[in-house]
């Protein structure tokens, strides 16, 4: 053990609380080592989780407050947390830290359907928000393959995007302001609630994508759109991912706006047909799942022009359908590449580590080459889905989790696809976050001017350096 991990220890073991526990809610702190560490990780793997001294499930904002006061007398790292769904180790537990969870804070506070707007605290699940303003005519585009677990609170610390992002982009395009508690727990207003604002610097957009490290965010309004058209879909057929790649590209040069543009490889379209009966046809090398919202027929113009560009590149087959049902299977096995996932790598060892890389999609084709030839060189698995229409892929690696050499392998065939993305002009994550997973991969993309910038700004927000440490930027 370091000389840091024991000294946080004993401040741990010496810490006393019962200031703390005066100043919350009635069963807001949990002192239970076993339910303390049932709360210390996410679903990242490889990402240590440390001796938490505490968790808190906040029941209000003065909850938030109080933590955050207590914290900074007293020198006390805290994680914030919300459903622990990420994917990077963001929301694990440091020794001697405070857990933070927010996700009790769910309630969505104001719908305003004249300026197009609601406000939310941070645990609302992300579904949950979309099924309450279609009651009302408006819609929430964002839409990450976690919709229905995930919290708009999480969405916003990672700048979650998803399927539709190609056309309404990702989770900062819609915030417009939030009131946050800052690390000696002061409450503050960012942002604005109207939909024009430039007084001062964009305060509200720096929180974006911070993942816990600046302050806890308590409240957000976000922009809204009138309820989404329902959607004509199509799908293309292809030998390789590398065809897919190339038509990605030739499409989206012709002008076209999809509202959703996702891959399938042939490996994630053989675990989704081994999960369940999504109508997938079998024995494809990739799939691209394409749907356009536009105005009566131009939605079915924009999918003939698609299939002109498809079959151009290779595709074995290209249809389209305007029935909802089809619309629905088809995202339906979209979304259900990380359970069938899930489900095949159970039987293989368990290994599943998730990487989440954008690069430019005028380079897709030559991204799927290269990735095809780092998997040739491994012996561990390489399966590939995403967001195909900005660029955003996920290319899982799986493995078997209980071998040394396995793990040895996956851990390396994962950096190798994190440099070719860096590479081809891209970047180490899309939307996942940077969290404990990556933070030695950020040096890597942000050059020298970019990382003073990046850690005097957490030095002048965070001067103690509690929130969230080790990870992000270290």
């Amino acid at each position: 053990m370091s000389a840091e991990a024991a000294s946080s220890k004993e401040t741990t073991a010496s810490t006393d609380l019962s200031e703390l526990a005066g100043e919350l809610s009635s069963g807001a702190l949990v002192t239970d080592r076993d339910v303390i560490d049932s709360y210390s990780a996410d679903k990242a793997l490889f990402c240590p989780a440390g001796e938490a001294l505490a968790l808190v499930r906040a029941a209000s904002v003065d909850d938030v407050v109080a933590v955050m006061r207590f914290a900074t007398t007293q020198r006390i790292p805290v994680v914030t947390q919300g459903a622990r769904t990420g994917l990077s180790g963001a929301a694990n537990a440091t020794d001697g830290a405070i857990l933070l969870n927010v996700a009790k804070l769910n309630a969505i506070l104001d719908i305003d359907k004249v300026n197009q707007t609601c406000r939310v605290q941070p645990g609302v699940i992300n579904q949950d928000l979309k099924h309450a303003l279609a009651e009302h005519g408006l819609s929430y585009p964002p839409d990450p393959g976690s919709v229905a677990i995930s919290t708009i609170g999480g969405n916003v610390a990672t700048n979650a995007g998803g399927m539709c992002c190609v056309k309404y982009g990702v989770t900062k395009d819609y915030v417009r302001g939030m009131t946050v508690v800052l690390a000696d727990g002061t409450v503050t207003k960012l942002g604005r609630q109207t939909a024009k604002g430039v007084a001062g610097l964009d305060l509200a957009g720096l929180f974006v994508g911070s993942e816990g490290t600046l302050g806890v965010i308590v409240e957000i309004t976000l922009g809204l759109k009138p309820l989404l058209t329902p959607p004509v879909t199509g799908v293309g057929i292809f030998p390789d991912t590398e065809s897919a790649g190339h038509t990605v590209s030739e499409f989206m040069s012709s002008g076209a706006a999809p509202s959703m543009l996702e891959l399938l490889d042939g490996a994630s379209v053989a675990m989704i047909n081994a999960y369940g009966d999504f109508g997938l046809p079998d024995g494809a090398g990739a799939l691209l799942i394409v749907q356009s919202d536009a105005p009566g027929r131009s939605g079915v113009a924009e999918l003939e022009a698609f299939e002109a560009v498809a079959k151009r590149q290779g595709a074995d087959e290209v249809f389209f359908s305007e029935d909802p049902a089809d619309s629905e299977m088809f995202v339906a096995a979209r979304r259900a590449v990380s359970p069938a996932m899930e489900k095949y790598v159970s039987g293989i060892g368990g290994g599943e580590l998730v990487d989440d890389v954008c690069v430019p999609r005028s380079r897709l084709g030559e991204f799927f080459a290269r990735l095809d030839e780092i998997a040739a060189a491994h012996t561990v698995e390489v399966s590939t889905a995403g967001h195909a229409g900005d660029g955003n892929m996920h290319p899982s690696v799986l493995f078997d989790a209980s071998d040394e050499a396995s793990v040895a392998e996956a851990k390396e065939t994962f950096a190798e696809i994190m440099q070719l993305g860096l590479d081809l002009g891209g970047t180490i994550t899309g939307e996942h976050g940077v969290g404990y997973l990556k933070k030695d991969w950020l040096v890597r993309e942000l050059d020298a001017g970019a990382q003073v910038l990046q850690s005097s700004i957490k030095a002048a927000v965070d001067p103690l350096g509690i929130l969230n440490p080790g990870k992000m930027l270290g």
